[in-house]
């Protein structure tokens, strides 16, 4: 028994079981853990079980809902935290003193701004420096840019903290949009149509409440936190909606409607971590956005 617990404190903790740690604290199952790694589940159960031999403790309880820390793992949840984000610092500094562009560039933002904006400008990026590696994040959630889940990120909210450099970069114009054969609604009323809004429970959305007060009698039919979803059911006929003109003017079967009063816009804010800012991958991508934007957010 005693040889068994010196060979256990003989072992070494290693960083990549400390994230393993983390994520599974983060999301209680293996499997979870596994894909927010890029992982294999037989891998983080057996780097869990390394762990759990590098401290000599019992980490993780197994319950029916998944892996709960138990008193010992709780202990050293903060511990992981800082040596995570040292972990990080340094791979984001050496990251922002590389001066080849090649490698890999991530990039997030929401499914339209990938879908409709982004388009030209990775095409001439990538023409430009056929060595980087391009890695395009869409959706509703923020990547973190401390975390190195992307390297720049595109947002239509400021970004909340002090090591981010930002940028606003251009104005965020929106339309109201219809089918293409779809009779024009009266504008203050809207009797006999109908709209298509947006989840706002994932945050404020100034021009949702805009067209539901410009068509006060139009009925709510349907929503979605997509507006690719929401161009393509609005060019189906079904209904009113709000876009950013970017996605409506490149959505054939779509017709924007000339209204006496347009929807608030929005700013299109750029982020990325202070530490990258010497990342030559990242300076070059950041040349070539200005023209492009103008082009497509006028």
């Amino acid at each position: 028994m005693l040889d068994k617990v010196n060979a256990a404190r003989e072992q070494k903790m290693e960083w990549s079981d400390v994230r393993i740690f983390l994520a599974l604290v983060r999301v209680g199952t293996l499997g979870g853990a596994a894909r927010a790694l890029r992982l294999s589940h037989p891998t983080v159960g057996r780097r869990l079980r390394a762990l759990a031999a590098a401290t000599g403790q019992t980490l993780f309880q197994r319950t029916a809902d998944g892996f709960v820390l138990t008193e010992e793992g709780s202990t050293i949840v903060s511990l992981a935290e800082q040596m995570e984000e040292g972990a990080l610092a340094m791979e984001r500094r050496l990251a922002g003193q590389e001066q080849k562009l090649r490698g890999t560039l991530r990039i997030s933002s929401a499914d339209w701004f990938g879908a409709y904006v982004l388009p030209p400008i990775i095409a001439g990026y990538t023409n430009a420096y056929p060595g980087v590696d391009v890695e395009i994040l869409t959706g509703t959630r923020l990547f973190s840019l401390a975390q190195r889940e992307s390297d720049i990120a595109f947002r239509i909210v400021p970004f909340d903290t002090s090591d981010i450099v930002q940028r606003r970069l251009a104005r965020l114009n929106y339309g109201v949009y219809v089918s293409a054969s779809a009779p024009d609604p009266v504008f203050g009323d809207g009797t006999g149509f109908r709209l298509i809004t947006h989840d706002t429970s994932t945050g404020h959305f100034p021009d949702i409440g805009w067209l539901q007060e410009s068509f006060p009698n139009a009925v709510p039919v349907m929503r979605s936190n997509n507006r690719n979803v929401q161009a393509r059911m609005c060019r189906q006929g079904v209904g009113i909606a709000v876009l950013p003109r970017a996605v409506g003017n490149q959505t054939p079967g779509l017709r924007e409607l000339d209204l006496p009063a347009e929807p608030p816009s929005r700013d299109i804010w750029m982020g990325y971590h202070r530490d990258l800012k010497h990342l030559q991958r990242l300076r070059a991508f950041i040349g070539v956005i200005d023209h492009h934007l103008r082009e497509l957010l006028p």
